[in-house]
């Protein structure tokens, strides 16, 4: 499954799960707004990541 992933795709990948669980950390010690605000950033990562794929698959048409 993990084959047909770039080096860039792997990277947003962790990016986006490190940025999860560190949300949901900050959230368990109490810092709720913090946790709230790096928990947006998941979306966003993963978002970018679609982005650069269809610039990618673009630019090879």
């Amino acid at each position: 499954m993990f084959q047909k992933f770039t080096a860039t795709d792997k990277i947003l990948f962790i990016a986006a799960f490190l940025s999860l669980v560190f949300s949901e950390v900050l959230y368990f010690k109490g810092e709720a707004m913090a946790a709230i605000f790096i928990g947006i950033w998941v979306p966003s990562i993963l978002a970018f990541g679609i982005y650069l794929k269809l610039i990618n698959n673009k630019k090879n048409d």
